[in-house]
Order: C-alpha cells, then structure tokens, then sequence
C-alpha cells in the first residue's frame, strides 16, 4: 500500500517531481519521470547525422556514440528487440538524460565522437589504451631551419612531420638527412640584418665540415631553402622526388667538368638509394597508401596501421582498444581509422582494409585486394597485429597468469556454447591394434594446463573386436559411475576424440547415469578438426589460430600420446607372453632380460647359442636356441 507523506516538489531535468510517496513507490515514480523525460528526447531527436552524449544521474557522460541519424541510432537504444547485449541493457539502465551536436557528415561525427571520447573516457566507451607521447620531427620556422626531434608540439608555424612510432625509424631518416646535407644546428637568431653586420663568428661544426655556416653568408637563403624542401620530401618518404633532383644537379655539375662536386652528389644517390632498398617491401609504383588491419578477442581489439609510400613503409604502429558493449570488428576498425591518421597526419587517398567499411570517408577510396602486392601489404599488416596480439598475450601471462587463463577460458565458453566456463575438462582416446590390446586414455586439463596427476588409463573389459563406438561407450560409463560413487567433481567438459558416432556412444552413457546436460561434450574429428555437437549434424570449425581449438587439439593430442603410450606397453607384454614365455622353462623375467639386450624377438631368433647364454645361462640359452632352430 502506498503511504502519502507530503506534497514537495523538485526540480530534476526541467520537470515537476511531486515527492509523495514513501520506499519502492517513490522509486517507481522517479523511474517513470525518467523514462517520460528520456522518451521526449528522442521524439525530438533529428534525423541529421551527430553525436550523441549520455549522462547518469550525476551529470557525468557514460557513453558517446555517433550516427548517420540520430532519431534512428538512439531510438535503437530503448527497443528491446535490439537491446538484448546484457552490457547495453545495464548502460540503457543508467541513462537520465542525454544531449547531441549535430554536425555536416558522417565523418564529422565519427571525428569528434573520436575527440570527445578521448577527452571524456566515458566508461562504456572502447578504451585505446595508447597513452605514450609520440616524437615528431620538427623543421623549426626561421631563418635557415634547424631540424631536430621532439616530443612536444609547438604553434609557432613550425612544420611537425609524425608522430613517428619508432623512434628507431625516426633516427634512421634523421641520420640519412644528416649525412646527405650540411644544417645549422645551432640556437643562433639568424636574420639578414645580422648576417650581413658580421654579427656572429664560424664554430667548430663548420671547420668540421658539418654546417656550410649560413651565419656569415657562405650558404644563401635560396640554397637553404632547397636543402629543406629535399629534407620534407625525403621525410614524407617521397625518395624518388629528392633522388630525380640530385640526378638532375649531379648532370649539371658533370657538363660543367666539376667532378668533385658531381661526386659528392653522386654519393647522396647512392646513400638515397641504399636507404630505399632498405625499406622497400613491394612495387614502388604504390604511391601512397595507407593499410589497416584487425584482431580481435573477447574484450579486446587490436588495430595495425601501416602507411606506405613509394612502396615502402614509413611508419607503422598497432593499437589496443578495450571493448565496452561489445562493439563489432568494423565499429572498432573505423574508429581506428580515424584516430590513427589523425594522429599520424595522414593525406592518404586510398586506404586498403579486410573488409567493407560502411562509414563515409569524403575523398577516401577503400581498397579491399585480392591478389598482388596491395594484398601482400594487407597480409604483412595482418601478421603485424596478429603478433602484437600474440606478445601482449605471452606478456598477460607472465605478468598476471590468473587474468591471462580467465580470458583463455571466458573465450572457450563462448566458442563452445557451454553453461561455465571449462576449468576442468576431460578428453578421451581409444587405442587398439586390429582389434587386440584394446585400451583407452583420459587426460584432464585444469585452468587450461595439463593436470598430469588426474591422467587415467582404461583397459576395455566387455568390448571384442574392433568397435571404437562400444569402447567409448564403456569408458564413459566406468569413469562417470566411479565419479558419482565417489563423489568427486564433475568436468565443465568433455571432449572425445572422434566425430558423431564416437559422440554418441558416450552421450548414451551419459544418459544412463542422468548426465546429460550437467556435462558440456564434445567431439573432435582429426581430418579437419571439426567440432561436434549433441544432437546437431553440423560440424563447428573454428578458426585455425582460434586459441579454443589450439587448447582442444592439445587435450586431443596428450590423450592420443597417454593411450598409445599404455597400447603399446600392454602390447609388448603380450608378445613377450606369446613369443617367449611359451618355451618351457622361461620365465616372463627371464624373457625381458633376452630382449633389453637384443631389442627384438627377431634379434633373439637369429642370435647364436654361445650369446643366449651370456645373457640368460648355459641351460635356459640352449632351450631357447633349440626353439628356434628346430634342433
């Protein structure tokens, strides 16, 4: 029953909230203003293309998204036949209010969504986890421009050129400049008036032929000027552009018999062109162009960025970006292309990506190759981020094991369609040789590692012949009823090492003992690693690099190797007990000893009298040689 108590009021949003009732009441009606208050928003809404901001109850932003249309895309939001994600239901849940900039296109929205989210770091947003401070190379604005590296940027009309990822790159082409040209780099205030006033005075770097000493006028503006002019082309990775110039100079000088001159430039060509050679991976005849590529796992995604010139790499870099609702591959690859030449700078026209990229870039061609070198580029940025992925991996692991198996294991759960996550599983293997010497092996893995203590072999009891179907069935049987006798923990899963008829000969057992259902199973066909499922006749394939399949195939595999391990003891014993311990007089023992020395019955067969008996004795020697001789 609800209780009224007074009749306050309070402004919240721009509406009237009559503070009646008590408890849940109260609660309810503030809901219900809420949800009024966010409904008239989005009747409001226009159909331009924007930014859309959320705000919880304490005025702070928790989500920015863009849209082509923002009735549309926020809309989305509240109808709960696309609400089902768990995590956007809980963001749904928060949101008191919301505001939206409109802006001219899609682009424009995509941009300053990418501003305000790094400004802002909502919590629901992808998180780049990018925080380093990138060095730039500088051509400082004065009088004969200095050329150097930094790592703040500077509004003082100075030409920045980066960021540059690697600092190693970065000081390769700062090197190549400075042995192709002779610059100032000093912190002298050149100006015209005091260059011609004979203001300042040669230093060390002219007299050791490291500078050209514009200071006292022996390098003019104009020659100054397009030594710079070469140095941004070389930086912008246009080698070609500086190298058609200095053949051009380097022709000049040989007409006028200056060959000194000639051979200096002839040496700044050969030094361009070393530098090229070096960085060259496919046609030079791609121009410019930059490359895309993207992994992704259950919480993360991670982008590589190449740009390429010439046909050769200029820079490269890889992010990681933290998902929040579960954002698709292409959500978080074009907001990486937006990030990324932004920061890089980037003029490129065409941009190679894996797959179609739904969002407008104005003046932009997206490229997705087939064949040839773009599609070699496009696999070498691939192999890129796939390596980043693979370090960040073995560095989780190292550095917080427990959060590196939680991943492993959240991303099998997924995979397989299982209930838990697998943190302890089981995995069957029959082994038989035509049919004799039946056996089967079971390995376990816990927290995604062999569990070598819980290893188990099985002899085949009721089963004759050859019938992998009738041995599973029985194995599954022996192992679960012992479980449940003993009361020990049950696997989140099994996996059995064969396709559906191997699958379904251990569900009957499982049936029989009420199991089905409790356990997650599994079977797994060798030709082409295909996963089965209960009562569905498609096969699952997963990706070959998937780390699912990688933990399935090692489970399979160390079951495989346990049971033919025990087949082929159990094997040898049989043969020792035919072979050997049929002759009268020898013994199971005496037999091991015949072939530790001789390695095989053949071996015994062909050895001489004299030789048995060295090993075994004069009289059990002689039986076995008259065995074999017929004497």
């Amino acid at each position: 029953m609800i209780n009224f108590i007074a009749t306050f009021y309070t402004l919240e949003r721009g509406f009237f909230i009559p503070l009646l009732f008590q408890g849940e009441g109260r609660v309810r009606l503030k809901i219900m203003q809420k949800s009024e208050h966010i409904q008239t928003i989005i009747r409001t809404l226009p159909d331009n293309p924007g930014v859309y901001q959320y705000y919880d109850v304490d005025e702070k932003i928790i989500y920015v998204g863009k849209a082509k249309n923002l009735k549309k895309r926020v809309s989305s939001y509240f109808n709960k036949d696309q609400s089902e994600n768990g995590k956007t239901q809980v963001l749904v849940k928060k949101i008191a209010d919301i505001k939206f900039i409109i802006v001219d296109t899609e682009l424009d929205a995509l941009l300053l969504e990418n501003n305000l989210i790094k400004k802002y770091q909502p919590r629901y947003n992808v998180l780049l986890k990018d925080d380093k401070t990138y060095p730039w190379i500088c051509i400082k604005n004065e009088l004969y421009p200095r050329v150097f590296s930094t790592r703040y940027l500077v509004k003082d009309g100075s030409h920045y050129f980066g960021p540059f990822a690697s600092i190693k790159l970065m000081n390769t082409v700062l090197d190549l400049i400075k042995q192709l040209y002779k610059l100032r780099n000093c912190n002298l205030k050149l100006t015209d008036e005091s260059i011609k006033a004979n203001k300042f005075k040669v230093c060390l770097e002219y007299h050791i032929g490291n500078c050209k000493a514009p200071c006292i006028g022996k390098e003019t503006e104009q020659e100054y000027d397009q030594t710079i002019a070469d140095i941004k082309e070389i930086i912008k990775g246009n080698i070609n552009t500086v190298a058609r110039h200095l053949k051009v100079l380097l022709q000049q000088h040989i007409e006028k018999l200056e060959f000194e001159k000639a051979h200096i430039i002839k040496e700044k060509i050969d030094l361009l062109e070393k530098f090229q050679s070096k960085s060259t991976i496919v046609s030079p005849t791609i121009s410019n162009v930059d490359v895309f590529s993207i992994a992704t796992d259950e919480k993360t995604g991670y982008v590589n960025f190449l740009k390429v010139v010439n046909g050769a790499i200029i820079q490269g870099h890889t992010i990681e970006m933290i998902k929040k609702l579960d954002e698709t591959p292409e959500e978080l690859l074009t907001l990486a292309i937006a990030e990324l030449r932004e920061r890089f700078s980037s003029d490129a026209k065409e941009v190679i990506v894996p797959f179609v990229i739904e969002t407008y870039f104005p003046g932009i061609e997206f490229t997705i190759p087939q064949r040839g070198d773009k599609k070699q580029l496009l696999e070498l940025s691939e192999r890129n981020v796939e390596y980043y992925k693979r370090e960040k991996r073995k560095q989780e692991s190292l550095v917080d094991p427990e959060r590196h198996t939680k991943r492993i294991l959240e991303q099998m759960k997924k995979d397989l369609r299982l209930q838990e996550e697998p943190r302890h599983i089981e995995c069957f293997d029959n082994s038989n040789f035509q049919g004799a010497y039946p056996v089967a092996a079971m390995t376990v893995f816990k927290d995604a590692k062999p569990s070598k203590k819980d290893y188990r072999h099985f002899n085949i009891k009721t089963v004759e012949g050859p019938d992998d179907f009738a041995s599973m069935e029985e194995v599954i049987y022996r192992r679960y009823k012992r479980v449940i006798e003993e009361k020990l923990d049950l696997p989140q899963l099994i996996v059995i090492d064969g396709g559906k008829g191997q699958l379904s000969s251990a569900l009957e057992s499982l049936d029989k003992l009420g199991l089905r259902g409790k356990i997650g199973i599994i079977g797994i066909a060798k030709k082409l690693e295909e996963i089965y499922f209960p009562n569905d006749s498609i096969p699952l394939y997963l990706d070959k690099r998937s780390e699912t399949l990688k933990i399935i195939q090692q489970i399979r595999d160390e079951a495989h190797r346990f049971g033919i391990t025990h087949h082929r003891s159990k094997r040898d014993k049989g043969t020792l007990k035919t072979e050997l311990t049929d002759i009268e007089g020898i013994s199971t023992i005496t037999a091991q000893k015949l072939l530790s020395h001789f390695k095989s019955v053949k071996n015994i067969k062909e050895a001489k009298e004299a030789e048995l008996a060295e090993i075994i004795g004069k009289a059990k020697g002689k039986m076995v040689f008259e065995k074999y001789h017929n004497v």
